[in-house]
Formats: structure tokens, C-alpha cells, sequence
């Protein structure tokens, strides 16, 4: 399998505990939401998590998954119902469970996005939600969708999404259901009618348990059989509700930390977040008993922006927020199984200088640079301004991009080149960008004048002949993964913000 190989690596951190006392799900959910996988790229890295100890993968198949009776709903990177067969039957081989995911309540935009499913949304403009107050037309499409995927996945096992439901009581049907019953009372009615349809087809129903947090008054409507995924990506464990009620309601919880989440972009990956995460949040799920622990891997937010023709004519749905591809994330997968090995919480320091000699072969002053360099200033700009604890400006932030890049560009691995150029790469796109991030926030100063729009046209056309070095590296290093069109698409968003700034500056007499 020699591109698994140089895709992700092989990972050779020594398996010390036993997590099959703690957790009889080890899974990884694999988000193909946006940045969808060629499937010999998904064996591949079915075949890696196999290997790292992972039983179970949580598959957000979204609109690649080819429904039968739905053809609206497949996008054009869709799977054939064959390759889906044959990719469960490979993951089989390997002792792991593929639990399909399907979102019924909310972000359900690639289905409602469809006129032919109007009646069900919970707004005539944001399709992110069904409505819960139309229980027979959202009982009829989601038995018909439930019972496809039911057919070509035999998990004991149906996650039936469940979270951020934004829209919660927001229609006219529902503001009245809720003035009458509750919100709590409205939002579990359409789970456990969702949950029986998938104990009618003889399987547990799992559920994202933020909902369940926030409006806990009648969780127990749920089916015994039901399940909960505890998401908790680095804040404090009553975020969403009261905690302690989810863990005394009685059913079965798994925990879910992330790779890859909000505010993670294509130009910035909060690393000492996620290690953060890894450590401190396995060991609280094995505290409170949990039977399984989900790694989650997040491509985008989940939100999307329509953009119509006329006010009621939709041409498209984007997704906000695109984040580097699955290829660049191998050193927290390898953390994350660390750590559920581990009888105690995870030694970041530690877990990188074995990583840096086992996959790249660095010395111990060579994995402190690669650690400096991974975790420098990850803060994000709003409105020109630096989002940090203490005052650091945007020109601040690009000198410590610069930094990192020299860094990552100074260590000569041994081994596993391939995976390291993906470290190379993300830390030139960082500094791309908030090289473009200066330049936006001088133009929109007081300071601004026409007579300096030359200089910033200059500016922005040396950031321009960067652009294609980036794009061919990038595809380089995820052409066995992604499509090409994906690489295209994904190529032209990150530059799309220097070019229109550009061509607004050259407009103006």
C-alpha cells in the first residue's frame, strides 16, 4: 500500500494501555461534506486508521452517498452504490464498523436546497433545517433514506445527526408547538420518531448530544436502544447544559473531541488547541464511563451561502469555511490513538519528540523547532484586528508566519517527506494570507488614499505570482486524495479574496 504510505504516514507510536477497558467504540468520523476522497484514497486511509487501532468509522457521507429513490440528492462527486459496497466490505476485512451518518433536523441544505422537498423547511431561505411540526412528510423521506442506507451498511449502529439546530421553534407551526409544549418537548418529538424508524430496522440510533444539553426535559421520550456523542472540542463540559444530566439519564454515551474545528481554516490549524483537546478530554470521557470515543474531522462549518438568480431562484449553496484537507492531520490521529492507549493524559511534548524521530527521523532540538514552528501565534483576524490575549498586529502575526515557515523549511526529515511537505505547505499559505490580511486592513484605514492604490496594486500582484507555486504544491500532495475538479475549486477560493481586491483597486479613476 505505498500510497497510503506516503499519503499518511506509518505511525509506529507503541500501543502501552488497554482501551477496550475503557472505550468498545474507537472511531474516527470522516466528514466528505466538502474535499470528497477518491475511494482508493479512502481505503487507504481505512486501512492506516485500521492499523493505529481504530474499530469503527462514522461516515458523513452527505451527498456523496448515491440514494436510490433520491437522485436529487447526490452531488457529482457521488460514490456508486458498488463502491460503497465494496468500500464497507474492505473496511470489514479490516474489523472495522462503518456507521453511516445521516443528518435529519438540521444542516440538511443538500437535501432542501431541492424544491422538491419546500414543504419541509423550517425557512423559505436558510435550508440548513426540516421542520419538526411536519412530522408525515419528514417520517416519509427520512424511512425511505434510513432504509437505503440501512441496506448497504449492516452496523448495528444509525447516527442520525441531531445538532445545532439553529431553526429550533422558528416557523409559524413550530412558534406555536412551543408556546404550547416546549422547545425541549418540539425538538425531541421529531428525534424519537427519527430514532424509532431506525429501531425498526433493527439498529441503535446515535445521536449529537448538544440539543439533548441544552433542552434535556425529555430526553427519556428516546428509545432505551439510543445512544449520545458527547462533542466537546475544548470548552468547558456545561458549554451546551447541564452536564450531569446526559450522564445520569441512562443512555449510552461516546465522547467526540476534533481534529479540526471552528475556527480552523484553510490558513490557520489551532495545533496546541486540538493537543489540548486530545489530553484533556479522552481522560474525562473514561472518568464518566463512556463506551466509545469519536475522533470528529470537520472539512467546513456546516453553514452554507446561497446565492440566487432572483429572490426566490437558488443557483447555489457554498459551504463557509474550508479547512486543509485530511492529508495534513496525521499527526493528531496519531495523538488521539496515543491517547486512548494511554493510562494517563497525553504528554504533548513528549508524544511530538517520539513522533518527529519515528516519522521524519529529527533529533530532539529538531522536534522542539518543529513544535515552536506548529504552534506559533494561531489567531485568527476579524475586521483588521488580531483576535488574541494580548496586542498583536497583523504585521505581528505575519513575522511569526515567517518564522514558522523558515522553521519548516530548515528541517530536512529523512523520511516520510511527502507528509512533512504537507506542514511546508500549510505554513506558506499561512503566510500568503495574512501577507494579503495587511494589505486589507491598510485599504480599509482612514489613512487610505487614491494615490497609494498604486503601491498596493503592486502589492497584491507579487501576492498574485505566488498563487501558482501554491496551487501546484497543493496539488501535488493531494491529487491521490481528492478530485481534480476539488483541487480546482479549492485552489480558486484561496485566492479568490486577492484577485477581487485587486481587480476593485484597479477599477477605481
Amino acid at each position: 500500500m505505498l500510497i497510503a504510505f506516503l499519503l499518511f504516514g506509518i505511525t509506529s507510536q507503541a500501543k502501552t494501555g488497554s482501551p477496550e477497558d475503557s472505550f468498545h467504540i474507537r472511531g474516527f468520523h470522516l466528514d466528505l461534506r466538502i474535499q470528497v476522497m477518491k475511494m482508493q484514497a479512502l481505503k487507504n486511509f481505512a486501512l492506516h486508521l485500521s492499523k493505529q487501532g481504530i474499530n469503527t468509522l462514522v461516515m458523513e457521507w452527505e451527498a456523496t452517498y448515491p440514494f436510490q429513490e433520491d437522485p436529487l440528492i447526490p452531488n457529482r462527486f457521488a460514490y456508486s452504490r458498488q463502491e460503497v459496497k465494496d468500500f464497507i466490505k474492505y473496511c470489514q476485512s479490516l474489523h472495522i464498523d462503518v456507521i453511516p451518518l445521516q443528518q435529519s433536523f438540521g444542516h440538511v441544505e443538500y437535501i432542501l436546497r431541492n424544491y422538491k422537498y419546500a414543504k419541509l423547511r423550517e425557512d423559505d431561505k436558510d435550508f440548513s433545517q426540516v421542520c419538526p411540526s411536519e412530522t408525515e412528510l419528514n417520517r416519509e423521506l427520512f424511512t425511505r433514506l434510513f432504509k437505503d442506507m440501512a441496506s448497504t451498511h449492516p452496523s448495528p449502529y444509525f447516527h442520525i445527526g441531531g445538532d445545532e439546530t439553529h431553526l429550533l421553534g422558528h416557523c409559524e407551526k413550530c412558534k406555536k408547538k412551543a408556546a404550547e409544549i416546549g422547545i425541549s418537548r418540539l425538538y425531541f418529538d421529531h428525534i424519537k420518531m427519527l430514532c424509532d424508524i431506525v429501531v425498526s430496522l433493527g439498529k441503535r440510533p446515535v445521536v449529537w448530544a448538544d440539543i439533548a444539553l441544552k433542552y434535556p426535559e425529555f430526553i427519556n421520550l428516546l428509545p432505551k436502544e439510543t445512544i449520545f456523542v458527547d462533542w466537546n472540542y475544548g470548552w468547558a463540559m456545561d458549554r451546551f447544559g447541564a452536564h450531569e444530566q446526559l450522564v445520569k439519564s441512562g443512555y449510552e454515551i461516546w465522547g467526540a473531541p476534533s481534529i479540526r474545528s471552528s475556527p480552523d481554516n484553510y490558513f490557520l490549524t489551532r495545533w496546541q488547541y486540538h493537543f489540548n483537546n486530545i489530553r484533556d478530554f479522552i481522560p474525562i470521557c473514561k472518568n464518566l464511563g463512556y463506551k466509545g470515543i469519536v475522533m470528529t474531522s470537520w472539512s467546513t462549518s456546516g453553514v452554507y451561502s446561497a446565492t440566487y438568480e432572483s429572490e426566490d431562484d437558488l443557483v447555489e449553496l457554498y459551504a463557509l469555511r474550508h479547512v486543509y484537507p485530511i492529508t495534513g492531520f496525521d499527526i493528531l490521529i496519531s495523538a488521539y490513538m496515543k491517547a486512548i492507549y494511554s493510562d494517563h493524559p497525553l504528554n504533548t511534548d513528549q508524544f511530538i519528540r517520539d513522533y518527529c524521530l519515528s516519522e521524519f527521523g529529527f533529533d530532539n532540538g529538531q522536534s522542539e523547532q518543529f513544535q515552536k514552528a506548529l504552534f506559533t501565534a494561531p489567531y485568527t483576524i476579524t475586521n483588521g484586528k488580531v483576535n488574541s490575549p494580548g496586542h498583536i498586529t497583523v504585521n505581528d502575526l505575519l513575522d511569526s508566519a515567517h518564522q514558522a515557515s523558515k522553521i519548516f523549511h530548515m528541517l530536512q526529515p529523512s523520511k516520510n517527506i511527502k507528509m512533512f511537505n504537507q506542514f511546508q505547505l500549510m505554513a506558506d499559505i499561512r503566510v500568503y494570507y495574512l501577507s494579503y490580511m495587511e494589505i486589507e486592513k491598510e485599504v480599509n484605514s482612514d489613512n487610505f488614499s487614491r494615490d497609494k492604490i498604486p503601491s498596493y496594486l503592486t502589492r497584491l500582484k507579487e501576492l498574485m505570482t505566488r498563487a501558482p507555486e501554491l496551487d501546484k504544491r497543493f496539488r501535488l500532495l493531494n491529487q491521490e486524495v481528492l478530485y481534480s475538479a476539488a483541487i480546482d475549486e479549492e485552489n480558486n477560493l484561496r485566492n479568490q479574496k486577492i484577485y477581487n481586491l485587486y481587480n476593485r483597486l484597479s477599477g477605481i479613476k
